[in-house]
């Protein structure tokens, strides 16, 4: 029988740390949190000195928490010795916390510790209970200020949100600062206006080739914004904000004798990066796999529990995945070196490791995210791992690995031009030297300076030498608006305003998306009307300056002071709750009275005719509701639209003009509303008459149905073109009673044995498309690539599927698992993979 007892959070953790402890040791698992505060009630008291009140999780359809709290307990009698093995971190100390609390005897008294690693290798358990420590405090302190921070923020204003605008919704102290942030960026987005300008570029040629582009670089002393100049001081260019004027250079310029002045040529050196943090991991496979944050985190908890590695048994791979420090032990240090030496030779080994500054507040206790083993390859790996986990996992053994290799070196040239009384510049680099760039390159989220100059080569010239001009032109820009956040960039935001930790940031996406507050179009977020909604009502409701992004830094210090052991938590708190019980009364007024108020106005209502509708807020904005008949309409700014009737303006506006469109279908007005996914217009009839038809964000209203010279094969009655969220397609006139669908051929039979159906265009609920058998639900075949009515030249199946990529262009490849014929030559030669079926599932998610 085991004397010791060890509890880690998960059934993975539990089986890689077995393997390394013996016979003496039972490691069980507690799945996570087994205590928290109530779901029904605030559960903290405000008058206690903020005094929580815990209860074990109540039991759910995936997880019997009441079971595994008994078998624990059941565990911890017999044992001798318990030792609590959560995360290193404030989670896993307040989840020992709650162990210790609930499933530790009081008699007989049993000894407790505390052990952390932040690898699970056989070292570094070893090594952990070899030093076990007692349980801190301080730690559990910071996790439960955020805890109670977190309820006393949802539990009071939520309620309040749910009640003003309707539905299911909720605020957070972090979670509202990053809807705003994006409701923010996409009102400047609205209110921007572009603006032209020029700028200039001479086509030379020198006496070798190639020829090169040179920019306008100085008008006489002219370097600097002046009349009609400004300077582009990243690119190093003149930019001209009147076309006339450039004309006028242009034309100048043309006159003169282009001769080299300078040529000044240097050493450039690249540095490697760090390793990985948790929010540059993040930011990372956002930009390099497309993944959102919670993909990431899931993916990389399973590369630290531990992965079958066949006779080595359950592995873990990399060090723990929530850290803010880019430390790394010296006994990693001499593995890594050790093997760039071995691996890629003395020249691109440094002198002495690399240490990396961490930020003034990151956790030194931890490491960076790093390979337990740098000898474990992806590529030894690759027969172990899933796709997603050998993808990650090569992209943190890679920059691992560069972080301790020598820079790159480039020879940067940069030659400057005589003509007249221009000056124009030309610059370029030429890499002599990859170094750690031999292995891994960082991704950027726009590109840099340094990545066009990569991208431009130079000839070889000399001081005094002529230069042929081929051709100089004025070339036309505009102004961009701010970027849209992509996940990337708002974490970058996130991390770089001191708002939240990384470890939170993957349910704050989550939560922002689940509740519709945004949605992501093109990977970009754009709030959704709810979100505008939302955000404008606890702002201009009295939190202005608590969900503020300098207000919840500030927060987030004293948070991370209280984990240091400088500040009571109930201290911290109180400073909150002070501030926050003043604009929890602002907020509560301010909600009763706008959900009360009926603003009357002069409008007339389009399905009776009863004039003084009220001005109302809900769901999706202010809107316009009939007191007579209770007919809604939106209540926005006017603006125009194809047919002249309604629609919205470019900053998102929409309203009615004096002559509404006429409904196809029943002959009544069509009036503007708002939904889940903007401004829309629809019939006045409605419920009778459920017609509607999409505005797009220009403010441009989709057309009425175009009739063709078709009939329906379900009722007989016309076809018409309709204009929907995901594009045009083709239906029955009388939708909704018939719902018929042409669906666009291929031209391609299903080859399911049994049916003889096409197959045919689809979209899926995000818009992707993909071809699937048009007799679904009876035939789930479907495929990403496209059918083409070709026979394949090895296995004579009756068709092929057509894929375009960027590296490879378009090329065709056989729909048989088994038969590998790709018409990509290059193709031929690699290990043969299956082609993309899709399941049905994956392609409603898509």
């Amino acid at each position: 029988m085991a004397k010791n007892l060890v509890i880690v959070e998960s059934p993975a953790k539990a089986k890689t740390i077995n393997k390394y402890l013996g016979k003496d040791y039972l490691v069980k698992a507690s799945i996570g949190h087994i205590k928290d505060l109530p779901a029904k009630g605030l559960g903290v008291d405000v008058d206690d000195d903020f005094k929580p009140t815990y209860e074990v999780i109540p039991d759910t359809r995936k997880r019997n928490n009441k079971r595994i709290v008994a078998e624990l307990k059941a565990a911890a009698k017999i044992a001798d010795t318990i030792y609590f093995a959560a995360d290193p971190d404030r989670e896993g100390e307040a989840i020992c916390q709650h162990l210790a609390e609930e499933i530790v005897p009081k008699r007989p008294a049993k000894a407790t510790f505390r052990v952390m690693f932040n690898e699970i290798t056989k070292r570094a358990v070893n090594e952990a209970f070899e030093h076990p420590k007692q349980i801190d405090q301080n730690l559990v302190d910071s996790q439960q200020a955020r805890r109670v921070l977190d309820r006393l923020v949802g539990y009071k204003v939520s309620p309040l949100l749910c009640r003003t605008v309707g539905g299911k919704l909720s605020a957070g102290r972090v979670q509202s600062v990053a809807l705003r942030m994006v409701v923010e960026r996409e009102r400047e987005i609205e209110r921007f206006v572009k603006t032209e300008y020029w700028s200039i570029a001479a086509r030379l040629a020198a006496h070798l080739p190639p020829t090169f582009d040179a920019r306008l670089f100085k008008v006489g002393e002219q370097t600097v914004k002046t009349g009609g100049f400004d300077q582009d001081v990243k690119r190093g260019e003149i930019l001209i904000n009147d076309e006339n004027l450039a004309t006028q250079l242009v034309t100048e310029a043309n006159q003169q004798t282009f001769v080299v002045n300078e040529v000044t040529r240097k050493e450039r050196k690249r540095n490697p990066v760090p390793p990985f943090i948790t929010s540059k991991l993040q930011q990372e496979a956002a930009r390099k796999l497309g993944w959102a944050v919670k993909r990431t985190m899931m993916v990389a908890q399973k590369l630290y529990e531990g992965i079958e590695l066949g006779a080595e048994g359950s592995v873990g791979l990399i060090t723990y995945m929530r850290t803010d420090s880019t430390r790394v032990s010296d006994a990693a240090l001499a593995e890594v070196r050790e093997f760039v030496s071995k691996q890629y030779g003395a020249a691109y080994l440094p002198e002495k490791a690399i240490h990396y500054r961490s930020k003034k507040d990151a956790q030194d206790a931890h490491e960076a995210i790093r390979p337990t083993d740098v000898a474990r390859t992806p590529e030894s790996l690759a027969s172990y791992l899933n796709n997603d986990e050998l993808r990650l996992y090569r992209l943190i053994w890679q920059r691992s690995v560069a972080s301790q290799m020598t820079p790159a070196l480039f020879d940067q040239t940069t030659i400057d031009i005589g003509a007249g009384r221009f000056i124009f510049r030309a610059t370029g680099s030429v890499q002599k030297f990859d170094g750690f760039l031999k292995l891994y390159q960082e991704g950027r989220d726009e590109k840099s300076e340094e990545d066009e100059e990569a991208e431009r080569t130079l000839p070889p010239v000399e001081k005094g030498e002529t230069l042929a001009l081929n051709q100089i032109t004025p070339e036309q820009h505009f102004t961009d608006p701010p970027p849209r956040f992509t996940e990337a960039t708002l974490v970058k935001a996130l991390e770089e305003k001191g708002i939240g930790r990384p470890s939170t940031y993957a349910a704050i996406m989550t939560t922002i998306l689940a509740r519709e507050y945004v949605e992501k179009l093109e990977g970009r977020f754009h709030p959704t009307e709810l979100g505008k909604t939302v955000n404008d009502l606890l702002i201009e409701g009295g939190f202005a300056d608590l969900f503020n992004e300098t207000y919840t830094a500030r927060m987030e210090e004293e948070l991370d002071s209280v984990e240091e052991g400088k500040l009571k938590w109930t201290d911290a708190l109180h400073e909150f709750y002070d501030k926050f019980s003043l604009d929890l009364i602002a907020f509560t007024e301010y909600t009763k009275r706008i959900k009360d108020e009926e603003l009357p106005t002069e409008e007339v209502c389009l399905k009776c005719e009863t004039k003084g509708m009220v001005r109302k807020r809900g769901r999706f904005g202010k809107y316009l509701k009939c007191l007579n008949c209770g007919a809604t309409r939106d209540a926005q700014p006017k603006a125009e639209t194809n047919g002249g009737a309604a629609g919205t303006d470019a900053a998102g506006g929409a309203a009615e003009t004096a002559e509404p469109e006429i409904c196809e279908l029943c002959d009544k007005p069509m009036q503007l509303k708002r939904g889940r996914f903007g401004p829309f217009l629809g019939c006045t009839g409605y419920p009778e008459c459920r017609n509607i038809r999409k505005i797009a964000k220009s403010g441009v209203a989709a057309p009425a149905p175009v009739p063709l010279d078709e009939k329906c094969p379900v009722d007989g009655a016309q076809l018409v073109r309709r204009f929907g969220r995901f594009g045009e397609f083709v239906s029955c006139s009388n939708y909704p009673k018939c719902k018929y669908i042409k669906q666009e051929s291929t031209g391609v039979k299903c080859t399911r044995p049994g049916c003889e159906g096409d197959l045919v265009v689809k979209k899926s609920k995000r818009g992707k498309v993909f071809y699937g058998c048009e007799k679904y639900p009876d035939c789930d075949r479907v495929y990403w690539d496209k059918p083409v009515l070709e026979e394949c030249p090895k296995c004579h199946a009756p068709f092929l599927l057509e894929k375009t990529t960027k590296k490879q262009g378009t090329f065709r490849h056989c729909a048989v698992e088994d038969c590998g014929y790709s018409s990509n030559a290059a193709d031929d030669e690699k290990p043969k993979t299956k082609p993309k079926v899709a399941s049905t599932k994956k392609a409603k998610r898509a």
